[in-house]
């Protein structure tokens, strides 16, 4: 029997804001969305770069870094299938500060920059949904400053780890330590540290770069206010999608 091919598998509306949309404004854009596979390490957009592609996920994440003059970065924001890469082409830029790179592999709906400038200032559906992810992004973007800022490592790896499991299929997370810290801002030994606290706790098994999260309330319960802030956010806008997907 033969497997299916990835288009196939996929469509537009495992991606929330797509799915969002109206039949009619959802079919007129499809002919411009792209399925595409993105890697591991994939660098979408570099800082000062003009922006070609919005990106839609459906299955993987991408994490917005901001990158310093000496070459360190810190992770502001991760984005999966709940959102867009690339909110920069229509808040009245063509390039961000910030680093997009795909955090876990899997696919992806692209859009030609252009697309999707004209679509944001048509007036549509998908203007308004653009709008309120972007409200949800920028308080991840602020709480993530917050916690980095105040909180200890462990917390703020149980934060990373609860983020990415909201945009995941399964309850395992593909990332070395040296990946990790590079997302964190923090060196490997201090990731390596963080790591072995939650599994002597029993919250998680880290093994040759895989996160297997064994206890997720707890995990939860571990991490500081910031994860639940920025969930709250998230379920807030979700009914509200749907809503204005039936209204349209």
């Amino acid at each position: 029997m033969k497997n299916p091919s990835a288009a196939e598998q996929h469509r537009p509306q495992q991606n929330a804001l797509l799915a969002a949309l109206p039949a009619v404004e959802c079919e007129r854009l499809s002919k411009d969305l792209e399925l595409v596979p993105l890697k591991l390490g994939q660098v979408l957009y570099d800082a000062g770069q003009t922006m070609s592609h919005a990106y839609f996920p459906i299955n993987c994440i991408v994490s917005l870094l901001y990158v310093m003059k000496n070459g360190q970065s810190a992770e502001i924001a991760i984005v999966g299938n709940e959102g867009i890469v690339g909110i920069a082409l229509f808040m009245g830029g063509e390039s961000t500060q910030s680093r997009g790179v795909v955090q876990n592999a899997g696919h992806a709906y692209r859009l030609k920059a252009q697309v999707l400038k004209d679509e944001f200032h048509s007036g549509g559906a998908l203007s308004r949904l653009l709008l309120m992810f972007a409200s949800a992004l920028i308080t991840q973007m602020v709480q993530t400053a917050a916690c980095n800022r105040h909180h200890t490592v462990d917390q703020q790896l149980c934060r990373w780890m609860l983020l990415s499991l909201d945009r995941l299929a399964s309850n395992q997370i593909s990332m070395t330590s040296k990946l990790i810290g590079n997302m964190l801002g923090l060196n490997a030994a201090e990731v390596t540290k963080a790591t072995q606290i939650l599994q002597k706790a029993g919250l998680i098994h880290y093994n040759d770069g895989e996160i297997t999260v064994l206890d997720r309330p707890a995990l939860a319960k571990r991490s500081c206010e910031c994860y639940a802030v920025v969930k709250k956010e998230s379920d807030r806008l979700l009914p509200l999608f749907v809503q204005l997907g039936e209204a349209a």
